[in-house]
């Protein structure tokens, strides 16, 4: 099910074109990649078209992109931890550097077998996070590969499984809500154990007896604008918005799926929630 959308070109349509290039990966980790730890705990197979990550009691491991891109399109299709994951985390995300970061996550939590998984999803800007939702997936994500996307451009940021948004993140600067849109961001993944928090809020712990847990990662596309560069093609992701379709489909996965929202945590902000909760 693909998501609908209208596009339209703001008035820096021109400045962009100045400032940035797209650049489009298709699929193969040999050259889109960098193994950053785990030490052997990655692998890439089947022709730089698949990518497993390892953890055991030891280490967990990761990689990230090997381009930085300032706003684009990113898709990756995970097959995550079979069987008995409780206290592990896979993440596939976006990030840039220093205490002042900007990230955009998407962390699954590891569950005890037969339980729902949970996505886990947050937005840092200027270094501020502390924007959590949380959603069940409406799948076992471990039998089959599945499609996770991350739409970032001048105006949302949006999250989407297998092609329907389940949450949306909109620039309010002119409220004073800072956005992600100065820092350029890689792609990262890793597999790693959080047994203190990741399960029932850390009561469920990682049963090593079975260690080695393993997660899948291929059909990796970035779609995005390399940085730095001196243009960009306007691909259509640059202008995206969610049209009434895409709402509807947005609204379905909040009313059934998600089982925690910031944004209507009184304990967690007695005094209110953050002023982009309440802007449209």
């Amino acid at each position: 099910m693909a998501s609908s959308v209208f596009f339209r070109k703001p008035p820096s349509y021109f400045l962009l074109l100045a400032l940035l290039i797209t650049s489009s990966a298709a699929g193969n980790f040999h050259q889109d990649v960098y193994i950053t730890w785990g030490n052997g705990r990655t692998k890439i197979l089947d022709n730089g078209h698949l990518l497993t990550l390892s953890l055991d009691k030891y280490s967990g491991s990761g990689f990230q992109s090997k381009t930085q891109y300032l706003y684009g399109k990113f898709d990756m299709q995970l097959k995550l931890v079979p069987g008995n994951s409780a206290g592990t985390v896979t993440a596939f995300y976006l990030s840039s550097q220093g205490a002042m970061h900007d990230e955009i996550d998407l962390e699954f939590l590891g569950n005890l077998s037969g339980d729902p998984c949970v996505l886990h999803t947050n937005v840092y800007s200027q270094g501020k996070g502390n924007r959590e939702q949380q959603f069940y997936l409406w799948f076992d994500p471990s039998k089959h590969f599945h499609t996770y996307s991350v739409l970032w451009n001048p105006f949302h940021i949006v999250f989407y499984v297998d092609g329907i948004p389940i949450r949306e993140f909109k620039d309010k600067e002119s409220i004073g809500v800072a956005y992600p849109k100065s820092q350029a961001m890689r792609v990262y993944g890793s597999l790693w154990d959080a047994e203190d928090w990741a399960t029932r809020g850390g009561l469920v712990k990682t049963d090593w007896s079975k260690e080695p847990f393993v997660a899948a990662f291929r059909n990796y596309t970035a779609n995005g604008c390399s940085w730095p560069s001196s243009s960009c093609k306007a691909d259509a992701w640059m202008w995206q918005q969610l049209d009434g379709a895409g709402l509807n489909k947005l609204r379905w996965a909040q009313k059934n799926y998600m089982i925690y929202n910031y944004c209507t945590d009184t304990k967690r902000f007695p005094q209110g929630p953050p002023p982009e909760c309440s802007a449209r």
